[in-house]
């Protein structure tokens, strides 16, 4: 039971992400002008070609040398990202403060993983500088307001390929890395066999060495995590140029698995990384992490009752849902039981969708969902247009399937 509830207990992860997504100023900063602020974007190209052109001395060279702790954590952090295969860095200069020969730096890093990413992951970064004969230098780099940690911030990492997936690891055996490609490869065929849309066909995992190194690269609290084996960054989109996902897993919750909960779990996380561009603020999370449920389930021969426990007991206890969950049921304020059954009724409902209307009617559905962009109607619209019913019939429906499957 605890490995189940690890598999289910996921959450909607764009909520922590959008600060790791984003600049603290916003991402359309307005371009600025001035000595200092050609300056500091020298300075930043001149990192960002280091990175690329593996230059240990290039990149320590634009750290203030009087600040000899940074240059020690700057090293560090440049040999623990020499194996992440890099097709692009770059750095976008936001909004800057300056006093004097001081100055702080809202900064946006964008890079791609070769072979992996159609477009950037971008990270919000905070850097302070100091200016000395004319050029600006780097005296601290830390995380954007609400951003999180980079991978390679937290030791070296280690890289596996798969045929479809590449995972990057900190402090992990090896084998743990080559068991979450394996049960990755197996995941994105699955998914691409039923979403047929724009995305790369491929997964990045990111494998910390605990649950608080996890929290870290969130930007958030350790509890918000604690008892859930995976979450996908950048989970909301609504464009097929939003920066791209993460999986990130919770070693700690993910190792107590069985192969089941384990396949579910990726699979799950993959489906949110296919349909991100399609998932916008008009996308119930019954829905997002229903129809990502749904695939995880899919092809595993799993019943209604050993997947959905909680609701079943609910249901015998005749305390049937009167509604579908909302999003509010997903918080982790709430109760464990609140949680599972909106996960459970979430899934069965993208289930009876699947069964009754077929399974490209469920995809057509989870897009027209996205695409009317607002929550409110979003889910009416598409009940009519594309299942033909209207949203009282679909929720009687959605009851009646509860009792028959769980009953």
């Amino acid at each position: 039971m605890a490995g189940r509830r690890c598999a289910r207990r996921r959450r909607r992860a764009a909520g922590c992400c959008l600060a790791v997504l984003l600049l603290a100023s916003g991402c359309a900063a307005p371009a600025t002008t001035g000595v200092a602020d050609r300056g500091i974007r020298q300075t930043l190209e001149r990192r960002a070609a280091a990175v690329l052109g593996h230059d240990e001395s290039g990149y320590l060279s634009v750290t203030d040398p009087r600040a000899t702790e940074l240059r020690g954590a700057q090293r560090k952090e440049f040999e623990n990202l020499a194996a992440v295969p890099l097709r692009s860095w770059t750095y976008r200069l936001g909004q800057v403060r300056r006093r004097g020969a001081l100055a702080t730096a809202e900064v946006e890093l964008r890079y791609r993983i070769a072979g992996y990413d159609s477009v950037p992951v971008t990270a919000a970064r905070r850097m302070e500088l100091a200016e000395h004969g004319g050029r600006w230098y780097l005296t601290a780099d830390s995380p954007g307001r609400g951003a999180g940690q980079q991978l390679w911030q937290q030791g070296k990492v280690e890289v596996v390929k798969g045929r479809h997936s590449l995972v990057l690891g900190v402090n992990r055996p090896t084998a743990l890395l080559r068991q979450v490609a394996s049960v990755a490869d197996r995941a994105v065929p699955e998914v691409e066999s039923v979403w047929h849309g724009l995305w790369a066909g491929r997964a990045v995992l990111l494998v910390p060495s605990s649950l608080n190194s996890m929290a870290a690269l969130l930007g958030s609290p350790p509890a918000s995590y604690r008892g859930i084996a995976a979450v996908t960054t950048g989970e909301a989109g609504g464009s097929g140029t939003a920066p791209a996902d993460r999986v990130i897993i919770n070693p700690a919750a993910y190792a107590i698995l069985g192969d089941l909960g384990k396949r579910v779990v990726i699979t799950h996380e993959t489906t949110h990384v296919a349909t991100r561009a399609q998932t916008s603020p008009g996308t119930p999370l019954w829905l997002s992490e229903g129809f990502a449920d749904w695939l995880g389930y899919r092809d595993t021969g799993t019943g209604a009752p050993e997947a959905a426990p909680e609701l079943q007991q609910a249901v015998r206890d005749g305390d049937l849902p009167a509604t579908l969950p909302t999003d509010e049921d997903f918080g982790f304020g709430g109760s464990a039981d609140t949680l599972a059954r909106a996960y459970e009724g979430g899934w069965l409902a993208c289930r009876l969708i699947a069964e009754k209307w077929g399974e490209r009617k469920l995809t057509d559905f989870y897009r027209a969902v996205g695409t009317h962009g607002r929550l409110d109607g979003a889910v009416e619209a598409a009940v009519n247009d594309v299942l033909a019913t209207t949203p009282e019939d679909f929720t009687a429906q959605w009851r009646a399937y509860l009792r028959a499957q769980l009953g």
